[in-house]
């Protein structure tokens, strides 16, 4: 699994099904360069359990996401189809109506594999026959780029983790704030809290409110 930390968050041109039903051809981050923080999300298929809690507890902060100047992307290897229709089905069926950020298809699993978070690989068994080894799905990667275009924070849960939405807003404040102060941001640190000019001096400041 790769660490992307720190480095250029690969792109991509691939379908996609935007403000809840839109089909968009070459969806691409690179319209976002110079211009939005992402947070970048896979998630491992439509029409499942733990998905759509989180796909729904994304929508359900999103508010919160465009105040920040955050566009929030979920990503799974299910065809543009397959989101179309989870999109258009009604939650107390097991669907998702009423998400309107981007949901990208990526049917090939090529991106996944360049995100490092394929739960799985092909191989060859002893008859020289390709299969897979693992799960044909990606695990619960989670990535904050910068308007960069650079990978500032990472996240991998396994299959059965659901992940926190406020955690991940709580990493863009600290992202935001030292971007905007250039201080760091210690243990735990929210919006509106002390953070750390980073010295010794400063950590010693920090340490002596406590």
């Amino acid at each position: 699994m790769s660490v992307l930390v720190g480095k250029k968050a690969p792109l991509f041109h691939a379908d996609a099904v935007t403000n809840g039903g839109e089909f968009v051809e070459n969806f691409s981050l690179e319209q976002f360069l110079g211009k939005k923080h992402v947070i970048f999300f896979f998630y491992p298929l439509d029409f499942t359990f733990v998905c759509p809690t989180e796909i729904l507890a994304f929508q359900d902060k999103i508010d919160e996401f465009e105040k920040r100047n955050v566009a929030v992307i979920g990503c799974s290897i299910d065809s543009k189809f397959s989101h179309w229709a989870w999109l258009n089905t009604e939650l107390k069926e097991g669907g998702i109506k009423g998400v309107k950020f981007p949901i990208v298809s990526d049917l090939t699993k090529a991106i996944a594999e360049n995100y490092g978070v394929l739960a799985g690989e092909y191989d060859y068994n002893e008859n020289g026959e390709m299969i897979f080894r693992g799960a044909p799905v990606a695990y619960r990667g989670l990535f904050l780029i910068d308007k960069e275009g650079i990978v500032r924070h990472q996240l991998v849960n396994d299959l059965p983790l659901g992940r926190s939405v406020d955690e991940a807003i709580r990493i863009v404040d600290a992202l935001q704030y030292f971007e905007a102060n250039g201080e760091v941001c210690p243990a735990n640190w929210k919006k509106g809290e002390e953070a750390m000019k980073p010295t010794h001096d400063g950590v010693a400041s920090y340490l002596g409110k406590k």
